[in-house]
């Protein structure tokens, strides 16, 4: 009876010792179908795409910023890519998938939040970028997103009250 109360305690010890380490092992994230479920920034591209902590490449949904890359310097790029830098750089971000994982470019497509705001919605909202849908990705979204460009154009928000041309004026 006694050898069989020692080796219940011994067994629950081993298990204390084992969470207790696992607690302290570093695991690798969640991950979805598509890619990580959260991951470091630990490169800005432009104001719609970032580069995670491993090199994959992450197009926001349902934004089109200004373009700065490729010899473009497009009306409120550089403010585009400072703000969204401003937001995600070297922070963790949580990602959250639609239908498509990635693009023709084999970027991952997601929206990424940074403590609890999205980043892809407040770059609509703010005037940093217009709303790009390519369906069947934002598809439930896309309303939602539209009233956000809407009021941002009404306001004269971002590039709607600096620019006068550009992809998102087309």
């Amino acid at each position: 009876m006694i050898a069989r109360r020692l080796g219940s305690l011994g067994a629950l010890a081993a298990a204390a010792l084992l969470l207790a380490d696992c607690a302290n092992d570093p695991t690798p994230p969640p991950t979805s179908n598509c890619g990580p479920a959260s991951a470091k920034v630990i490169e800005v591209v432009d104001g719609d795409t970032i580069v995670l902590e491993g090199g994959q490449k992450v197009r926001y949904i349902l934004v089109d910023t200004p373009e700065i890359t490729k010899g473009k310097n497009d009306c409120y790029g550089q403010e585009a890519a400072t703000f969204n830098k401003s937001l995600v750089f070297d922070q963790q971000v949580d990602l959250a998938y639609d239908v498509q994982c990635q693009d023709m470019y084999g970027r991952l497509l997601a929206y990424v939040s940074v403590q609890g705001r999205e980043v892809n919605s407040l770059l609509v909202e703010r005037g940093y970028g217009c709303v790009l849908h390519i369906s069947p990705d934002g598809d439930a979204r896309v309303g939602e997103f539209n009233a956000l460009q809407t009021q941002a154009k009404a306001d004269a928000v971002g590039l709607w009250g600096a620019c006068t041309t550009g992809k998102c004026f087309q």
